[in-house]
């Protein structure tokens, strides 16, 4: 998946010895099937396909497109995984081309074979009723925190982190018998912590848009693309962060909420009752809101903008 991968166990007995062995599995199914860079991977393969032709597809492929499905239907579209082609078509993708400022003809066309609509899954039979191509990197990472979680929790091991390239879940205590500690990074400082948030039994996963840009004349071009315009979101939200029972669903919805910006963002996740935190930029700063279900994770967390500021 072109990342790394943090996992600790917190366990009073050993281990299996083939544990790190098992972990690489569930890992290995994930990259196996939903690679965009493995060309022989299930995803590729789809994305090769003609309208038409159908592929069958692993259990593990099927159960992230349905949940695909979901965030797609409930978020009107925000979250689309068919959105790849013009990912690519504005330079962050893997086939990417050099930065530039794609034409309005060129991303009209992309548009055109874009739209989950498109995509149909029977049982664990996949085609398509459009030239559309899959790109599954904003809900795949989470989904392979999930199998290892799920792995730890089949072995009896039910304190846990699993990180796999920044999203996380965490089951149970951490090595000082207390919740789980987890940072939410401040945008744009890299290094600089917004808060820290007490996890236990919970996945997190957070969005932004200031790692992945570029800039021209003046105007800054984010990697999230709106899938109703194909544009690169302009709004001033500049991080997401969601709270979930599974990374997966915390994954996917961290980039529908990207797309959607602040006011929808946290309109759809208090009608949903889904646990989102924001920091929007105003000017130099940036200002946290969140929604309803995420207020008792801030009663127990540590604001470290407050903390440096005193």
């Amino acid at each position: 998946m072109g990342t790394t991968y943090h996992i600790t166990v917190v366990a009073d007995q050993l281990p299996p010895d083939d544990l790190a062995q098992r972990i690489e599995q569930q890992l290995g199914k994930v990259d196996n099937s939903m690679s965009t860079y493995k060309e022989h991977s299930e995803l590729s393969q789809f994305n090769r396909m003609q309208v038409g032709q159908q592929l069958q597809i692993s259990e593990e492929f099927a159960e992230v497109l349905r949940i695909s499905r979901d965030v797609w239907e409930r978020s009107n579209g925000a979250f689309d995984p068919t959105v790849g082609p013009l990912v690519n078509l504005w330079g962050f993708g893997p086939q990417a081309t050099e930065d530039s400022i794609p034409s309005a003809e060129a991303v009209a066309s992309a548009l055109k074979n874009s739209g989950f609509q498109h995509v149909i899954l029977n049982g664990l039979m996949l085609s398509k009723e459009q030239p559309v191509q899959l790109d599954l990197s904003a809900i795949a990472k989470g989904y392979a925190v999930d199998l290892v979680a799920n792995l730890l929790e089949m072995l009896a091991l039910p304190d846990y982190l699993v990180e796999v390239g920044g999203e996380i879940r965490v089951s149970g205590l951490n090595p000082q018998g207390e919740a789980w500690r987890v940072a939410v990074e401040q945008p744009q400082l890299l290094s600089s912590v917004d808060r820290v948030i007490n996890l236990s039994d919970s996945a997190i996963a957070t969005s932004g848009d200031y790692r992945n840009y570029f800039e021209r004349d003046g105007v800054r071009y984010s990697h999230t693309i709106d899938p109703k315009t194909g544009m690169p979101i302009v709004h001033h939200l500049a991080s997401t962060t969601v709270l979930a029972s599974t990374c997966a669903e915390a994954d996917a919805w961290a980039t529908a909420f990207l797309v959607l910006g602040a006011r929808q963002s946290l309109e759809l996740a208090e009608r949903l009752d889904l646990a989102l935190y924001v920091l929007v930029r105003e000017g130099d700063e940036f200002k946290a809101l969140n929604s309803s279900k995420f207020m008792p994770y801030l009663n127990q967390t540590t604001d470290y903008r407050s903390a440096q500021e005193g």
